[in-house]
């Protein structure tokens, strides 16, 4: 054991670099430079870290999809599409049993189709909904649960910037995993739907249903509700349909994307100076959030297998031994642990170049590339419970910071407890049944 002290405490200093609050990207930097000066790793070896921030990073066209995605879900969000969308879908399903419930799940949907900005869509749901479904007798666990767990459909279904990460710190086409994420995220949703609908037949008292519409006003929302619906499907359909078609690589449909955004935003009527500065201006913090932290990973994992991580992992799981599945589990288990601490960001940067390798090693009667499709998704489907689960889950706070007084954080933690359990069962589907991944990306191969 005495080969892997180094990474060892290169893990534990991470941790506590964290936890004691310092920024993330600054710990992984750091804990990187400090520990190669005092393990004597030879300075110029450091200089290999330059080079990979410089090629892999800064000049890596596919990282420029991430600026124009989270540009495209801001001007998106500014420009009321998502306001009227909810609207309509509530006067459709109004009269029904979770008719509420209903038009959240869809327009959570829907919104992760087009923008994929978690704190965005929670807050808007739980501005616009939360009060009309509590001042209808909702019962707010699950209200707030499905407010939460609806917003952060956005981190799964494409374009979604964690597939971008996750597919440029595994060496896996993004194309693909944004074909492979459809089948997850749907089922995921229509999960969403299937318990919506259970206890509406079976507990409606939790869910009760608005007053009835005349048959004039319903086919009136109706109608309303197709005119809100044609323009985030027509974006949705330029940047994922050119993508499947293989007409435009993801960074182009993100330009694509960015453009539409832009010109719904203008017709909208909210394309304005201040709404364009503000978009650019949380385009930018974001962004840079994302590459300071991606920088800071690759000073820390450079050391890290230079001081024997890589085997010290392998060790760990026993790359060697037992079943495959027992090791997918135990790396699933691992990453569903963290995600109660660590964003997403971390833990897609600091654990996925370090699991990797040891998935790739392993047999589950698939290809190569298709084994490691499957598993980013995987691990995209188990990194999206880290916006849910207490202490630190960010959906809830966003949430919190926007409920009504009497809706506590107690309130909100036990509401998505359901969700989590919805999200777990749809974690050992995809893992059993790799087809639900993969059966998009076969077809354009």
């Amino acid at each position: 054991m005495n080969e892997f002290v180094w990474p060892t405490i290169m893990l534990v200093a991470l941790m506590i670099g964290i936890f004691v609050g310092y920024p993330v990207a600054f710990v992984l930097g750091g804990v990187g430079i400090l520990t190669a000066l005092v393990a004597d790793v030879p300075i110029i070896f450091l200089s290999t870290s330059v080079s990979r921030i410089y090629s892999g990073i800064l000049t890596n066209w596919l990282l420029i999809a991430i600026p124009l995605f989270v540009f495209m879900g801001l001007m998106l969000e500014r420009s009321g599409i998502a306001e009227r969308l909810l609207r309509s879908l509530a006067a459709t399903f109004r009269g029904v049993p979770g008719g509420y419930a209903f038009a959240v799940t869809v327009i959570g949907i829907v919104m992760a189709a087009s923008t994929g900005i978690i704190g965005a869509s929670v807050v808007l749901m739980g501005m616009m909904a939360l009060p009309t479904m509590m001042k209808n007798g909702y019962d707010p666990k699950i209200s707030t649960g499905l407010i939460a767990a609806s917003g952060t459909l956005g981190i799964l279904i494409p374009p979604s910037i964690m597939l971008i990460v996750l597919g440029d710190q595994m060496r896996v086409s993004v194309g693909d995993l944004f074909m492979g994420a459809v089948g997850p995220g749907l089922l995921l949703g229509g999960l969403y739907l299937v318990y919506i609908a259970f206890i509406a037949i079976f507990a409606p008292h939790r869910m009760p249903a608005a007053e009835h519409e005349r048959a004039a006003n319903r086919l009136a929302a109706i109608g309303r509700l197709v005119v809100d619906l044609l323009a985030p499907v027509v974006l949705i359909l330029a940047v994922l349909g050119t993508i499947v078609a293989g007409v435009a690589t993801p960074t182009e449909s993100a330009a694509i994307g960015a453009l539409g955004a832009m010109l719904l935003a203008l017709f909208s009527g909210r394309l304005s100076f201040s709404t364009l500065a503000t978009s650019l201006r949380d385009t930018t913090k974001t962004t840079a959030m994302i590459i300071f932290v991606m920088i800071g990973a690759t000073i820390f994992s450079v050391v890290f297998r230079k001081l024997g991580g890589d085997d010290m992992i392998e060790d760990l799981f026993a790359v060697h031994e037992g079943s495959p599945y027992l090791v997918l589990a135990m790396i699933l288990g691992l990453v569903f642990v963290l995600g109660f601490f660590l964003e997403w960001v971390e833990i897609t940067l600091v654990v996925v170049p370090i699991v990797a390798p040891v998935v790739g090693g392993l047999d589950f009667g698939l290809s190569p590339d298709d084994t490691m499709i499957w598993f980013a998704i995987l691990l995209a489907v188990n990194l999206q419970t880290s916006f849910l689960t207490p202490p630190f889950g960010y959906a809830l706070f966003y949430l919190r910071g926007v409920a009504p007084p009497g809706v506590g954080i107690g309130v909100i933690y036990r509401g998505i407890i359901p969700f989590v359990l919805l999200q777990l069962a749809a974690l050992l589907a995809v893992a059993m049944m790799p087809r639900i991944v993969l059966w998009l990306p076969s077809l354009s191969g």
